[in-house]
């Protein structure tokens, strides 16, 4: 089979990796790629929101599958228009992709359907929301811009300044452009955090092993959000019982929704939790794979992956096994200086030690890397995910750890907390 993978992150150098373990997969298309990709699929420079070329490439290059995994493409159709190819996809169709692509949307479907989550108001006028968060006089309070904004859509604000900060740099400065036209307020909800990725073809749901994500630049979780320092597998806080409350009460339901709105979803819903003292509540839904969950996930993901990802796409996800190791995994992501502010590129990598070895436990996935050259160079903020995996938590971090150590490029910044918090 060929097939053709959309974007050129961590996320999809994880995803064609364990593709690659499928021996009927003959030949991987990335679409950009990158560097690390580069060694394991053939990449093609087209760029993942490039929906005319993406089909042009496919109609002349015989390819069989279509991964498409980014959120900006499945928002934008890219999934609908591979089909009018007849190409079989995972990801979910333009109409279902909403469930990420609209923060007012998601809201008002657990609304609806009564899935647990804070509560909110959607305003699109700045002095109206200004003055909704004057009189509720209540922080730390949460500000959304509506749509895409490369994961740092998101502001806690602890004070009236912040939110008032806040407010202008989405509504009025719109540094995230149309997203920010229309904001969610809601509630600061506390508890512990747990990010679970589940497949399912809108007839059943197959949860993932869950995660715990670390979006803050610094440790300690402070400092601005990013679009994931790193994460760890299996969450610890991540009970038999939660899950199936879980189950239950948010992932079936969520299931039901969409396909009562006519919106039936194929593909990975990711379902970032927050373990409230009233129980499970929906912080957020993302239309697909997270990043850097993926890393953790699909290395202790025991069937074979891409049988389950075509077993969505064919609606026949109730026919095949989905089981997962008992091991732990670390994932710790080496940025760019002054990420996610303004940072360089360019910036020659090396390796040198145990990353020079890896083995079936140690992973080196390239997030934004290019050869420039000759040269491994940094091409983006989040630079490298190093992912260990081993028999017990604290094994994993010490091993991901340890291979970090071997990884040098000017300006290298890494949390060092990752599941230690």
């Amino acid at each position: 089979m060929n097939l053709l993978v959309i974007g050129g992150g961590g996320r999809e150098h994880a995803i064609i990796t364990f593709f690659r373990k499928n021996k009927r997969i003959e030949k991987i298309y990335a679409l950009p790629g990158n560097a690390g990709i580069g060694e394991i699929a053939t990449n093609v420079d087209i760029s993942a929101t490039d929906i005319d070329g993406i089909l042009d490439f496919a109609s002349t290059h015989e390819i069989d599958f279509a991964f498409v995994s980014p959120d900006d493409p499945l928002v934008l159709g890219a999934v609908d228009r591979l089909s009018t190819l007849n190409i079989p996809c995972f990801g979910p169709n333009k109409n279902a992709a909403i469930i990420e692509g609209s923060k007012v949307f998601s809201k008002n479907l657990m609304k609806k359907y009564s899935i647990p989550t804070s509560d909110f108001e959607v305003f699109s006028s700045y002095d109206s929301a200004l003055e909704y968060i004057e009189k509720k006089d209540c922080f730390p309070i949460v500000i959304k811009a509506d749509g895409l904004s490369l994961g740092k859509g998101v502001t806690i604000a602890k004070s009236l300044k912040e939110a008032e900060d806040a407010l202008k740099l989405m509504m009025k400065d719109r540094i995230f452009g149309s997203s920010g036209d229309t904001i969610v307020i809601e509630d600061y909800m506390t508890g512990k955090e747990v990010s679970v990725l589940c497949f399912t073809d809108g007839n059943v749901v197959k949860p993932m092993i869950s995660a715990m994500d670390h979006k803050p630049i610094y440790d300690g979780n402070e400092g601005p959000n990013t679009g994931g320092m790193g994460a760890i597998a299996p969450n610890p806080y991540y009970t038999k019982d939660i899950e199936a409350r879980c189950m239950e009460e948010i992932f079936i339901p969520t299931m039901h929704a969409m396909n009562c709105e006519g919106r039936r979803f194929k593909g990975c819903i990711y379902f970032g939790l927050m373990l409230t003292a009233m129980g499970p509540k929906v912080v957020e839904y993302n239309c697909r794979f997270g990043d850097p969950e993926a890393q953790v996930v699909l290395p202790l993901l025991e069937s074979d992956f891409f049988e389950v990802v075509e077993a969505v796409a064919l609606s026949k996800l109730a026919e095949v096994d989905v089981s997962f190791s008992d091991r732990y995994a670390c994932c710790v992501v080496a940025t760019s200086e002054g990420y996610p502010g303004r940072y360089e590129t360019g910036k020659p990598i090396t390796f040198e030690g145990e990353v020079l070895n890896l083995n079936e436990d140690s992973y080196i996935f390239h997030a934004a890397t290019k050869m420039e050259e000759q040269r491994l160079v940094t091409a983006g903020g989040r630079v490298l995910g190093v992912t260990a995996l081993g028999p017990s938590k604290e094994e994993a971090q010490q091993k991901a750890y340890n291979l970090m150590k071997g990884i040098h490029f000017d300006g290298i910044y890494y949390r060092k907390d990752i599941g230690m918090i």
